[in-house]
């Protein structure tokens, strides 16, 4: 069977269920069997993209090789299935209709009335069958984001539709719902999953399989009588029981056989295809229960008060901590309400410190307290993207002497912005807004420490930034002990710093953590574990 399969996972009952570790879930299966799998998202926001998007509204914002802001979800796909993703991956509202009125304008449409149907909705089909027209899958599972009955989803779900009556077996709708546990009665009701289907059949989208969310084990009573009620075969009513962490999950899902369930239902000869060999992924789990020693590292942002805003960042130090045999203690500092007075007091005690990106003015007074401390204490410390930029300027005043040293982007009027909107920045403009975003080339010092942590003299890493680091202070930097050792050769852009004298102590303008899996971890959060260890 060459022809590509597309699986739908939609939501219902409530948000915030897990449609997108179900989804890279049983994309990893899937993967484990030989397949070839891209799981896709779509959102139904209006927003183009989550580029503009205060964490706070969707939580982080992800960023693809290709340079496209992301959901979050895109950044479960790549730590699941070890496989890049792109533009196509995520697909908006905002984008569907900004495309389908671009084509209006230019008369595409020959003069016809446009409407959601056909007009959107095949501009939804479109871009879901963009990866399985590519030839590169034998999958294709679309994430279809928000709840199923909310206004916004409803061209979606009749894209949904329109597909499974088009491609017949090539095509299956997979729905999570919630099954809530009343104390009182100490009971599961399921009469919250019953409308939930009927809302999604009422779009003329009848789902194949039920994946029930739930904090208590379903019985198979119960099974068969939302199967009844669904119009489910029992045998592909499966439940999500809490786990302990979202890397279990696949293993879960693998022990209720949603992968077989699946392979059946779209054809398939399960004694044609292999079992899902999951050894490395067992390892890792394996490695992750044994450990028993902590490791305790303070994450300093803006945004710690919403627990996804840095969620490729937490999870990149899990997999480090794990490789390194240890169990993460990770706590989140709001950089609001950290001073040069306090920052001994609240930071005393951490192995390492990671000072986070982020935007704008608010908390970066409390990342310089941060990484003063870091390195006059010599704490292993990572400024990532805003947090490199904090470090030069830190150096700057307190090393340097030049108490003036802001950023461009905070205080136009200081004598030395060390971080500097460049001019050749501002030929890189992404819809409105000068930023370098994307993978981009960076060749390191030979004999630097990050040298010898990537063991390569040339890297490609993603990044999502306005300003650069100022060249006019490169050398006087370098003199004092703070290095610049990483440089994107074809812009003359600084994009690594490390302190000399200092156990561990580096800055890098980009985002490591968006390149970090489940089994490929990042060699620099790797590396900051293993000094935080002092190993």
């Amino acid at each position: 069977m060459n022809t590509t399969k597309y699986i739908f996972v939609t939501g219902g009952v409530a948000s915030s269920l897990g449609k997108g570790i179900l989804a890279a879930s049983l994309g990893k299966l899937l993967q484990a069997r030989g397949f070839r799998v891209t799981n896709q998202k779509m959102d139904p926001y209006i927003n183009v993209d989550p580029g503009t998007l205060n964490p706070y509204e969707h939580g982080e914002c992800y960023v693809t090789v290709d340079g496209h802001e992301a959901d979050l979800d895109l950044g479960h796909y790549e730590r699941f299935l070890n496989v890049e993703t792109h533009k196509v991956n995520n697909i908006t509202t905002g984008r569907i209709y900004q495309s389908v009125i671009e084509k209006e304008r230019r008369g595409d449409f020959l003069g016809k009335t446009v409407q959601v149907v056909p007009h959107i909705t095949d501009e939804i089909k479109r871009n879901i069958m963009a990866l399985g027209l590519s030839g590169h899958f034998d999958f294709v599972i679309t994430e279809i984001g928000g709840t199923v009955g909310d206004i916004e989803s409803l061209p979606y779900v009749e894209a949904v539709r329109q597909m499974k009556w088009e491609l017949e077996n090539d095509c299956l709708s997979i729905h999570l719902t919630y099954v809530p546990y009343l104390a009182a009665a100490q009971e599961l009701k399921t009469k919250p999953t019953q409308h939930s289907v009927k809302a999604l059949q009422q779009g003329g989208v009848q789902p194949d399989i039920l994946v029930l969310r739930t904090e208590h084990p379903i019985t198979d009573n119960m099974r068969r009588k939302v199967g009844l009620f669904c119009n489910v075969s029992p045998n592909a009513v499966i439940q999500s029981v809490d786990a302990k962490s979202i890397y279990q999950v696949p293993l879960n899902m693998q022990q209720e056989h949603l992968d077989e369930i699946v392979l059946r239902k779209l054809g398939f000869n399960l004694s044609d295809v292999r079992e899902a060999d999951m050894t490395e992924w067992n390892a890792f789990l394996d490695m992750r229960d044994k450990a028993t020693q902590e490791v305790h590292i303070a994450l300093v942002g803006k945004y710690v008060q919403l627990h996804d805003a840095y969620m490729s960042i937490r999870e990149s130090l899990s997999h480090a901590a794990t490789y390194n045999d240890r169990k993460l203690v990770l706590t989140e500092i709001l950089s609001d309400e950290l001073t040069s007075d306090n920052a001994a007091d609240r930071l005393r005690g951490y192995q390492g410190i990671i000072i986070a990106p982020g935007f704008g003015s608010r908390g970066v007074d409390g990342k310089i307290a941060a990484i003063r401390f870091a390195r006059e204490n010599k704490v292993p410390c990572l400024g990532i993207c805003l947090g490199m930029q904090c470090m030069a300027i830190e150096f700057a005043r307190d090393v340097l002497g030049l108490k003036d040293a802001d950023s461009s982007e905070f205080n136009a009027d200081t004598k030395h912005n060390v971080i500097d909107l460049m001019e050749e920045q501002k030929t890189l403009v992404n819809k409105g807004a000068s930023m370098r975003l994307g993978a981009y080339e960076c060749e390191l010092l030979s004999g630097s420490r990050v040298n010898q942590i990537y063991g390569k003299d040339v890297i490609s890493e993603r990044h999502r930034h306005r300003y650069e680091f100022n060249n006019r202070y490169r050398r006087m930097f370098d003199e004092a002990g703070m290095c610049c050792v990483g440089i994107n050769r074809k812009a003359d852009l600084v994009e690594i710093i490390e302190l000399r004298d200092h156990p561990w102590f580096i800055g890098v303008q980009f985002h490591p953590e968006y390149s970090s899996t489940v089994l490929r971890p990042h060699p620099l959060f790797l590396d900051f574990i293993k000094a935080a260890l002092n190993d």
